[in-house]
């Protein structure tokens, strides 16, 4: 079937220009920490460590960029089959930028959302999910969603489980792309502009597959440590670079339909 001109979608550059500005909504795939770790003779623990710091000054950067949503990728659904102790070490992160972090997001008037299932997740971090996401409720300066315990296909699945339970609750609305949308764990965030991927890999591995429809998809060759505020930009102005179609083609120029 021949592509037709589309409208843009709500908020969306129109086909036939550039996207203009800064993404309103930047996800993130943090990878690399191991490497990174490896290269220095470092225990994998160290990379991690590193990563946290990588993604305070990314989440500053973010913002001053005018980026409005910015979703990181810090723990799937398949890490917990990572060694032990590495798992425990990743534990001990979010322990501590919670504590550390918290209080700075919430004056510089950043929300705070996890993404995730909350089921297996140790009781006490579920906790400082929980209190994170209610000290920060009020603000709208900047959201920061953290997907920790996420997998993109578990997500899918419990958007369908919530929308078979309000069928059964005698919920006889038909099922639209946007409402099936609001049983996702993003539901609320603006629509995904962008994914960048650290360390040289290609794939998305499970991340935000339903939001990443007509995301643009940036890759660069950096360890996730040594991110900040100039890799950002420059993947924010390859992303500014791209002509956004949402499945349709670019207008013609007058003359060239002649």
């Amino acid at each position: 079937m021949p592509e037709q001109p589309v409208a843009a979608k709500s908020g969306a550059p129109a086909p036939g220009s550039s996207s203009a500005g800064a993404p309103r909504h930047v996800a993130i795939i943090m990878d690399g920490n191991g490497r990174w770790a490896q290269r220095r003779g470092l225990p994998r623990a160290a990379g991690h460590r590193e990563g946290v710091q990588a993604l305070k000054r990314t989440v500053e950067a973010a913002g001053n960029a005018g980026v409005e949503c910015l979703t990181v990728f810090g723990f799937s659904t398949e890490n917990w089959s990572r060694p032990a102790d590495e798992v425990s070490d990743l534990m001990g992160l979010v322990r501590a930028y919670v504590t550390s972090d918290l209080a700075r997001l919430k004056k510089a008037g950043v929300r705070v959302k996890v993404l995730g299932r909350r089921t297996g997740v140790p009781a006490d971090i579920v906790r400082m999910i929980e209190g994170a996401e209610a000290d920060t409720a009020a603000n709208n300066r900047f959201l920061l969603q953290v997907a920790f315990n996420y997998g993109g296909r578990a997500d899918i699945l419990d958007a369908a489980e919530d929308h078979a339970q309000r069928r059964l609750a005698g919920d006889a609305a038909p099922l639209t792309e946007a409402a099936f949308s609001t049983g996702l764990a993003s539901a609320g965030s603006p629509e995904l502009d962008l994914i960048i991927r650290t360390s040289g890999e290609r794939r998305l591995s499970n991340f935000l597959l339903w939001e990443a429809a007509y995301a643009e998809l940036v890759f660069q060759d950096i360890l996730w440590p040594d991110y900040g505020a100039e890799p950002l930009a420059q993947a924010i102005g390859e992303f500014q670079q791209r002509q956004r179609r949402y499945g349709g083609r670019l207008a013609e120029p007058a003359m060239a339909r002649a």
